[in-house]
């Protein structure tokens, strides 16, 4: 039974957001309108993209398939047994199912996974109208597709916009989740206030696209080169950059934004009652800690406070996009939290309980040493408070 959960913003905060973006959206014209003049044929090309490069369609990771629900058609990649658990995983923004690339494999081998494209990305359906993207919409959508996978319960896994959504599923069909991981991206309460300046997508941005047209427009200047600011750490090598191509296709045409932007026209406007009780759900929150995180730490910290039971894991060296920019330590940590042992992990669990306890001793000493002092200082500093004793940077229980 779906529990009423979900608020939305006093008219005081309404207003504001739409007096930010009128005044924030003629700023940002009119630094645009500056650098079209200078270069007013760079600004708006475009190259043609007429067929999806190879890793878009690729079916090694798994068998694309489709689902239509109420008239909306739903594209995903599924992997694994169908007996296995289930593990939905949703991408962020601007992203589609390939942002899950490195973790298909790795999870379908002990559970049946699906990357699923979000209405309005991908392969899937982009309807046009703001009203589509609503949340209680977008969330009645999710509950419907997993039970047309024939299940009753299944693990989240999101990123970025994918957590975002996450955590009003989890909210509000709480009997829904078996577990949720949470990538990047704080609790709805919190996500609006910790958003960092390092991102392309910051809180000016955030009020810009509040505008009609003009956002999905902007987006597509200079051959789609928001994509490259969003994906910079595909840029390394010859091979990755197919998978800005891949993305570049994706988002190719105007109406390819429409969709995506109208998630962030409405969820400003929402939150969850602060009334709702804690979520009981066994959730990890992982996140990166260099500068290129889009949502500040404390953010992700804070959030343990709306969760009853919680892990929380900082990928060191990654940003914004730690499965795809360390997917091995990401890969490990989440096997870890679903309860997934490898052969190493049983041969340490078959030691004597000496050798066992001088392991573990050693291993929080190093992981206090290389996580403890730097990141939590600096989180105390940024919130003017303290951190639950339960962070810990590794993985335990938070006791209410």
């Amino acid at each position: 039974m779906a529990h009423t959960v979900i608020v939305n913003v006093g008219i005081y905060d309404s207003m504001r957001i739409r007096f930010l973006a009128l005044v924030l959206g003629l700023w940002i014209i009119l630094k645009r309108f500056t650098k079209w003049a200078w270069n007013p044929t760079g600004f708006f090309s475009i190259e043609l993209r007429d067929n999806p490069p190879s890793c878009l369609v690729d079916t090694t990771l798994g068998q694309h398939k489709y689902v239509k629900l109420k008239g909306i058609k739903f594209h995903y990649v599924e992997a694994g047994g169908r007996s296995q658990p289930l593990v939905v995983l949703l991408h962020g923004f601007p992203d589609c199912w390939l942002s899950w690339r490195s973790q298909i494999n790795a999870l379908s081998d002990h559970f049946r996974v699906v990357a699923l494209d979000l209405k309005g990305f991908g392969d899937s359906d982009k309807p046009v109208k703001r009203s589509s993207y609503r949340i209680e919409a977008i969330l009645e959508e999710l509950k419907q597709f997993i039970h047309s996978l024939g299940v009753t319960k299944c693990t989240i896994i999101g990123h970025d916009l994918g957590a975002l959504l996450g955590w009003y599923l989890v909210h509000r069909e709480p009997e829904l989740i078996e577990k949720f991981v949470t990538v990047a991206c704080p609790h709805p309460n919190l996500y609006w206030q910790t958003i960092s300046t390092h991102s392309y997508f910051n809180s000016q941005w955030l009020k810009f696209i509040q505008l009609p047209y003009l956002p999905e427009i902007d987006a597509m200047k200079e051959d789609i080169n928001i994509i490259n600011d969003h994906f910079s750490h595909l840029q390394n090598n010859g091979k990755k950059n197919n998978y800005l191509e891949a993305y570049k296709y994706a988002f190719s045409r105007k109406e390819d934004w429409t969709g995506p932007i109208n998630y962030y026209r409405n969820l400003p406007f929402t939150r969850i009652s602060e009334d709702s009780a804690q979520i009981k759900t066994s959730t990890l929150l992982v996140t990166g800690n260099n500068k290129s995180q889009y949502a500040k730490l404390e953010g992700v910290v804070q959030s343990t406070d709306y969760c009853e039971k919680f892990h929380v894991k900082i990928i060191d060296g990654a940003g914004h996009f730690p499965h795809q920019e360390n997917p091995e330590m990401f890969n490990k940590v989440v096997l870890k939290f679903l309860k997934v042992s490898t052969i190493a992990e049983k041969q340490v669990e078959n030691r004597s309980p000496s050798q066992g306890l001088i392991g573990h001793f050693f291993g929080a000493v190093s992981n206090t040493v290389k996580y403890g002092n730097s990141v939590i200082d600096s989180v105390q500093k940024k919130t003017g408070g303290s951190i639950p004793t339960s962070l810990g940077l590794t993985s335990q229980n938070k006791d209410k």
